[in-house]
């Protein structure tokens, strides 16, 4: 039986990290995977350029039961540190909107430096392995029965993500192995996932796909504002994806199409300025012609400014600035990015990431019950949470 003293399932951005961490400290680490490569989901995202961290990285962009929990990782392995690495590695990147750090040319930059890293800790990787059973010996260590044979380990770490996009291998594998273990799992949901509408919505709208529009998207618990696509299906866009992570299915959200008009006093200047102009000419300035024939109605479509009243005003105001729609749902992991939920964080130390009922086990990255929002924090997660593992592992 082979016995590295570490054995880290999974692959992805938090395996890979914590393997050199765990390496450099002198530590014999073993990754294990299903897939047939490290880092698939690595090279599919951002476009394929990896939007690898981000230049503002606080707390206040993650969601978790316990949200002071990752607070720890992320002040030991910053932003500034991952991006030390990918300077030493003279790997271009650019900053997007909202501080969104991205490759220049490819996310294969960033697999090729993780795995030169891990090269250089003497990381072992045995991939397209499935994993049958573990067991917790008496003595202390971990066996595992694998399909390539049985192996020990001193320190397991569980880093196979969450539920997201399934044909990248994604799996209930962490979960199911934490309760096998007695360690709580938080209900698990799609994030950062488009919407689907209503039949009724879905007929109206969808011929609208294609077209995107800066606005604000607002419920109960969060405001986002940055653009909503309309999609044969219903909504996406980066505002879209932002409050589906916050959205409670039944529940409304509120669309402002014109956050920087205020289109109330706009049409009473325009009626004063041009009492001939059709209203959907007036429109047609600041939102695409086929969104404005969707939001207005049929009788005020070929109305003049002179022809409204200042009351229609207000309500074709309140259609663009306050587009209160129901979604029927969300398009669910196959096409989420992340997995809300998971391993509860109550049940894991925020300094080492180690398991306080079972010694010896970690759990690290999307596993994990912390969500980052769109825009790096999900790999940023990732990078720290692997870190602090790997310095105790």
């Amino acid at each position: 039986m082979k016995s590295p003293e570490v054995i880290i399932i999974g692959a992805g951005a938090a395996g890979l990290m914590c393997a050199i961490e765990a390496g450099k400290r002198g530590r014999s680490v073993l990754v294990l995977d299903q897939g047939n490569k490290a880092g698939r989901k690595i090279l599919m995202s951002g476009g394929g350029r990896c939007n690898f961290t981000n230049y503002d990285v606080s707390a206040d962009h993650y969601l978790s039961h316990n949200p002071h929990f990752c607070k720890s990782a992320l002040s030991r392995f910053s932003q500034w540190d991952f991006l030390s690495l990918i300077e030493d590695y003279q790997i271009p990147f650019h900053e997007r909107d909202h501080g969104q750090l991205f490759c220049d040319n490819s996310a294969k930059d960033i697999l090729n430096m993780l795995l030169a890293e891990n090269e250089k800790a003497g990381t072992k990787f045995q991939l397209r392995t499935e994993i049958k059973k573990i067991h917790k010996l008496d003595e202390g260590c971990f066996s595992l029965r694998t399909s390539k044979g049985d192996l020990l380990c001193e320190s397991l770490v569980i880093a196979t993500g969450g539920l997201s996009i399934p044909t990248m291998g994604s799996s209930p594998f962490g979960y199911k192995i934490a309760e096998q273990f007695g360690i709580k799992v938080r209900p698990t949901q799609a994030g950062l996932v488009p919407f689907t509408l209503q039949p009724e919505d879905k007929a109206h709208y969808s011929t609208l796909a294609g077209i995107a529009v800066n606005s604000v998207v607002t419920n109960e618990r969060a405001s986002f504002r940055e653009n909503v696509l309309f999609t044969h299906r219903g909504l996406s866009g980066p505002a879209i994806l932002q409050i589906s992570s916050y959205w409670k299915p039944g529940e409304a959200i509120e669309i402002n199409l014109l956050p920087d008009l205020d289109l109330y006093e706009g049409l009473k200047q325009a009626q004063k300025d041009h009492p001939q102009q059709l209203i959907k000419n007036y429109l047609a300035h600041y939102l695409p012609k086929r969104l404005v024939a969707a939001f207005l109605n049929t009788e005020w479509e070929n109305k003049t400014m002179a022809d409204t009243s200042h009351l229609l005003f207000e309500r074709i105001s309140e259609n663009f600035h306050s587009w209160k729609i129901k979604p029927n749902g969300t398009e669910g992991y196959r096409t989420a990015e992340v997995t809300i939920g998971g391993i509860d964080c109550d049940e894991i130390s925020s300094k080492t990431m180690e398991t306080s009922r079972v010694p010896g086990l970690y759990f690290i990255g999307e596993v994990v019950d912390v969500t980052g929002w769109l825009g790096g924090y999900n790999f940023q997660w990732a990078w720290s949470s692997g870190w602090c593992a790997g310095q105790y592992v």
